[in-house]
């Protein structure tokens, strides 16, 4: 490559910079939500900020962090409210935020989560550029950002610091980092329930390369690296030429759009040495695990006390059929059955681009982990409100979108960004102002 390619290839250019309009995009978006809230509240008599920082599951992570584990709220129909529910890396960084600068815990949370949230955004961008290319990856991020319950990216909630958390882990497995990718998985795995998906991509991604490896060494005059049939991106139908080294990657231009796309092994993770990979999944688990065995010690209950404490709030895993009940039950009455239509049309779009990805032949890490946070999101019999902020951690599910964006012209995907983007800030500073979520 000739020192001009070099300077026109924006691959070249380190990634943070690479990222930067989309994180410029992002920070518009937010702020154009936080904005439309704190008018919104204002016309209501209502503080934006508290409602950002003091209300339902913000106001159990700074009592964590403030008092620690052991409160309980004991309702009149039995059930037991506990805080060993939340997962406790959240409360630890507000603690952390507390001490070291002159923040209140709620303060130390919104900051926090406003830094996770823009870790997550670049996160998202670098998954999505290594996957589909720059353009796509600023999509991505956007199509995050507009999301109808984007506003609780901006709360004191666990949200974005577990997806900045899952999608660096997974942009690690992507890059052939397997320690990385192990323990930012732990570290996830600290943060929400949902954790277990992040470790499942490093498994299963380990797994895989380990099988694929035996076979092309039990196989006489398998190819290598070098010599692997080209394949297609899922991007217009490119086709590009394979990877020449381990644990690097290839570029190929978009003749349509002169879009950059960058090339990784069939399997989406370069090489890496046994014991680094081995490693990287030893380490995956430890966060969840220590946690949930943490719990079960602390109340006597053993590897059940977890699910014992999910019980207290009616928290439980039904394969869906309590959220199907509730769907059906919308088609009672005529109005509500609006509603109900458009929940089955939500749920068969988010699967519908799932089997896009597969369709695609996205890296199995992304899709595993994909999977698993649809298969918890839709399958629990947790409180309905919640769903929508539970899905927002599969921000995988919005490649096939990107990309489809990212072929419009700059005018016409930025106005429809702007457009989603109002109605997302008008729809957030209406649902934070009324029931807001659990």
């Amino acid at each position: 490559m000739t020192d001009l390619d070099a300077r026109v290839d924006p691959l070249h250019a380190p990634l943070l910079r690479r990222a930067v309009p989309a994180l410029l995009g992002y920070a518009a978006v937010r702020a154009l939500g936080l904005v439309v809230l704190a008018v919104w509240s204002a016309a209501r008599g209502k503080s934006a900020y508290t409602l950002l920082t003091a209300r339902w599951d913000a106001l159990w992570y700074t009592r964590v962090a403030e008092l620690g584990y052991g409160y309980e709220v004991r309702l009149p129909n039995g059930d037991v409210h506990s805080n060993l529910a939340f997962f406790p890396l959240l409360p630890w960084l507000e603690r952390l935020g507390h001490a070291a600068l002159p923040l209140s815990y709620a303060d130390a949370g919104f900051v926090v989560s406003l830094l996770a949230s823009l870790a997550a955004a670049c996160g998202i961008f670098a998954v999505a550029e290594r996957v589909y290319g720059q353009r796509a990856g600023v999509c991505a991020v956007l199509l995050w950002a507009v999301l109808p319950v984007g506003i609780v990216q901006s709360m004191a909630y666990s949200e974005s610091l577990f997806t900045a958390l899952a999608a660096w882990s997974l942009y690690a497995l992507l890059t052939g980092r397997w320690i990385t990718a192990g323990t930012l998985a732990g570290l996830a795995g600290l943060t929400r329930p949902v954790g277990a998906a992040v470790v499942a991509a490093v498994w299963v991604a380990g797994v895989i390369s380990f099988v694929r490896e035996r076979s092309v060494m039990r196989t006489p005059g398998a190819y290598d690296n070098e010599h692997a049939p080209a394949h297609t991106s899922g991007v217009s139908g490119v086709t590009h030429a394979p990877a020449r080294t381990p644990g690097t990657h290839t570029t190929s231009r978009n003749p349509r759009t002169s879009e950059l796309t960058v090339v990784t092994h069939a399997s989406g993770t370069p090489h890496a040495p046994l014991w680094r990979r081995v490693l990287g999944m030893v380490i995956s688990p430890l966060g969840a695990a220590g946690y949930v065995l943490w719990v079960g010690q602390r109340t006597g209950k053993g590897v059940f006390g977890y699910l014992d404490v999910q019980a207290g709030w009616r928290n439980g895993f039904d394969g869906g059929y309590a959220f199907a009940r509730f769907v059906a039950d919308k088609f009672t009455s005529f109005p509500t059955a609006f509603a109900g239509a458009g929940l089955i049309i939500g749920v068969a779009l988010l699967l519908w681009l799932y089997a896009t990805g597969v369709r695609r032949r996205q890296p199995v890490g992304l899709l595993v982990y994909t999977g698993v946070v649809l298969a918890l999101a839709l399958c629990a019999s947790s409180y309905f409100g919640s769903k929508p902020r539970l899905l927002m951690p599969a921000f995988p599910v919005l490649l096939p979108l990107a990309c489809a964006l990212a072929r419009l012209r700059t005018s016409r995907s930025a106005l429809v960004t702007t457009g989603l983007a109002l109605a997302t800030a008008v729809y957030g500073a209406f649902w934070l102002n009324g029931s807001g979520p659990p």
